[in-house]
């Protein structure tokens, strides 16, 4: 049968290390030790090391994820030898020509950056692939130092660079808390990261943005106003921005499992024939910076939530070459099954794989939520990856699918270890995308199973979980590359 296909892939990272105070928890916790922010500044990483750290090399496809197997831990003691910024599916970018990208995105005159600054930027990105003449426009001059202080001393939330004051975010409006210059800039990063991301994925993939037909953003951002909060349309904006001109959005909200709902909702577009080239797009997440601060100052490591993280995926029909998703072998979280996480993994992996009569072990790889356990395991959250590879070999001895004496190499064979930024929506399985469709074409494995789960009682509405899976399968008509 003919599926829907994984045309390509983005992935971004930049490093705002000077972010990392305007976090939910640093903020919160500035209130109650006014210490921390000195303590923040003594343990914030350089761009170097930031870009030679092991698991961002596999999150922009420089190595592949079981690489990180053969270093030795802590991975921040063990950086590689001037790893490139650029990899496969996107690249690292230093925080300084972030700041120009968030300039470049606001329409509204909210970002201030100082001339010099700006000057610097500027001589920054003229340099990089996906700077055009009309960012160049939309940079500006800047302004002069003086200009910034009278903007803080009324309000203006102060942005740095190292340390120096270099510009500021003012509020959207004067009695709205939903358009503070805070909640203004959370929804500018994801902005910002989700347009890098999507003129990085159609410059790899020299795909006319023209031919984009929808965008749907998967982040956590509640984008709105007092009267509508979280309406969204963050998708459109970055359309707007990455030159897809016929291309129309919308925001896709569902916690940390909102990229796999996505996935499907996207593939489905595109099947039923409704529109033919759709994109899913990641964009950072401001509010989980520093998240897990405490843990990694206790240990006197650096912080290592110090990145916004960004993806995209190019859906289009097939094509007869690149790997197929699966739609008829969707795994769901139903509202009956239950929250235990046996309940959960029987509803995402088990159910849908009897649908076709596989086993769990006929899965070659499978991609769960995907943090960086160097990050988790110091602020006490464990080794996520690793415990979700236990519960699905735990189910397949269950099942009688798996030897017992062979649940220890589970995760060896069919898993992979964390390495992807924590920030909330993006470790949701999708930072594998771009290595389980390589390794599809080039016939190291047959198909993968990508498996998202959520957190609905956040919201104080429910005690729920929430779950989805599919499947990515090689393309049926197409031959090996490798």
């Amino acid at each position: 049968m003919s599926f829907p296909v994984i045309k390509g892939v983005s992935y971004m990272l930049t490093h705002t290390p000077d972010l990392v105070r305007y976090g939910s928890k640093p903020t919160r916790e500035f209130l109650t030790d006014p210490l921390l922010q000195k303590r923040i500044n003594e343990n914030l990483r350089s761009y170097v090391e930031a870009k030679n750290y092991p698991p961002h090399q596999v999150y922009i496809g420089n190595m592949k994820p079981e690489d990180l197997w053969q270093i030795e831990q802590p991975w921040f003691e063990n950086l590689h030898e001037d790893a490139s910024r650029f990899g496969p599916w996107g690249e690292i970018m230093p925080q300084d020509e972030f700041y120009g990208y968030l300039k470049i995105v606001d329409e509204f005159d909210l970002v201030f950056l100082t001339a010099s600054f700006t000057e610097q930027v500027r001589s920054s990105l003229e340099k990089h692939r996906l700077f055009t003449a009309d960012d160049n426009k939309r940079l500006g001059s800047g302004v002069e130092i003086g200009l910034l202080e009278e903007k803080i001393s009324a309000g203006a939330l102060p942005l740095y660079d190292r340390g120096s004051l270099i510009g500021c975010i003012q509020d959207g409006h004067d009695e709205d808390e939903n358009l503070k210059a805070h909640i203004l800039l959370e929804n500018l990063s994801c902005k910002a990261t989700g347009v890098l991301a999507m003129r990085n994925a159609f410059h790899l993939l020299q795909i006319d943005p023209a031919s984009i037909d929808y965008a749907m953003n998967s982040g956590e951002e509640g984008v709105g106003d007092r009267y509508q909060r979280g309406a969204g349309n963050l998708a459109k904006a970055m359309a707007e921005m990455s030159g897809c001109i016929n291309s129309s959005g919308s925001d896709i909200k569902a916690f940390c499992c909102g990229p796999v709902h996505t996935m499907v909702l996207a593939g489905s577009l595109v099947q039923s024939g409704i529109f033919e080239n759709v994109v899913v797009i990641g964009g950072g997440c401001l509010a989980k910076l520093g998240m897990k601060m405490r843990g990694h100052l206790s240990n006197s490591m650096p912080i290592l939530e110090d990145i916004l993280a960004a993806f995209v995926v190019v859906i289009g029909p097939d094509d007869g070459i690149n790997p197929q998703i699966r739609l008829d072998v969707i795994g769901k979280h139903d509202v009956g099954a239950g929250s235990s996480q046996q309940a959960i993994y029987e509803s995402l992996v088990k159910k849908p794989l009897d649908k076709i009569g596989l086993t769990i072990p006929d899965i070659d790889k499978y991609s769960t939520e995907l943090h960086n356990p160097e990050i988790t395991e110091p602020a006490g959250s464990g080794n996520v990856p690793k415990n979700n590879y236990r519960m699905i070999g735990g189910l397949a001895v269950m099942q009688g699918q798996l030897p017992r004496e062979e649940l220890d190499q589970f995760e060896k064979i069919h898993g992979m270890p964390g390495y992807s930024p924590t920030q909330g929506h993006i470790p949701s399985a999708l930072p594998y995308l771009g290595q389980a469709c390589k390794s599809i074409m080039e016939g190291e494995i047959s198909r993968t199973m990508f498996v998202g789960k959520g957190s609905l009682f956040l919201a104080k509405m429910t005690n729920m979980s929430d779950g989805i899976s599919f499947i990515i399968e090689k393309n049926s008509k197409a031959k090996v590359i490798g």
